[in-house]
């Protein structure tokens, strides 16, 4: 990725919106959404956007929660953790608890979709059989 300098006399690393989607494998329209709802705040040159190197982590943490199960609320309440002053261990708490509660979320959707592939498993090998046997008694019959 290439990032741009606005200006010379800026030391500050700016990525424009084209750089990040493709950085991040994603659409300008998704970033521009994230935007939307207060998650980034990129500064503006005129039309166009220039994100921060806070900006890039930001969306980089937004992607990764949004993996993870996190919905948009939950992300912006860490985000807003941190900025406080002194949030640090709070806001590590407040992800502690969140992730507690995703990983049991993750662990039970797990249980779940183990629980079907059983089913389906039996299923499939009930099928098979049955089809087996019919198969069988056509060649039967067809002989007899």
């Amino acid at each position: 990725m290439q990032a741009t300098q606005p200006s010379p006399s800026n030391s500050e690393t700016f990525y424009t919106i084209g750089e990040l989607a493709r950085e991040f494998g994603i659409t300008a329209r998704t970033i521009r959404f994230y935007e939307d709802k207060g998650l980034l705040s990129p500064l503006r040159d005129g039309q166009k956007r220039l994100y921060r190197r806070r900006d890039r982590t930001r969306l980089r943490l937004i992607l990764r929660g949004k993996r993870l199960g996190f919905s948009l609320r939950e992300i912006r309440e860490t985000f807003d953790l941190y900025d406080q002053v002194h949030g640090e261990s709070k806001q590590l708490r407040y992800y502690l608890k969140v992730l507690e509660q995703k990983r049991e979320q993750l662990l039970q959707q797990r249980k779940d979709l183990e629980d079907a592939l059983a089913e389906l498993e039996e299923s499939y090998a009930v099928c098979k059989k049955l089809l087996a046997e019919q198969e069988q008694r056509q060649k039967e019959r067809e002989q007899a």
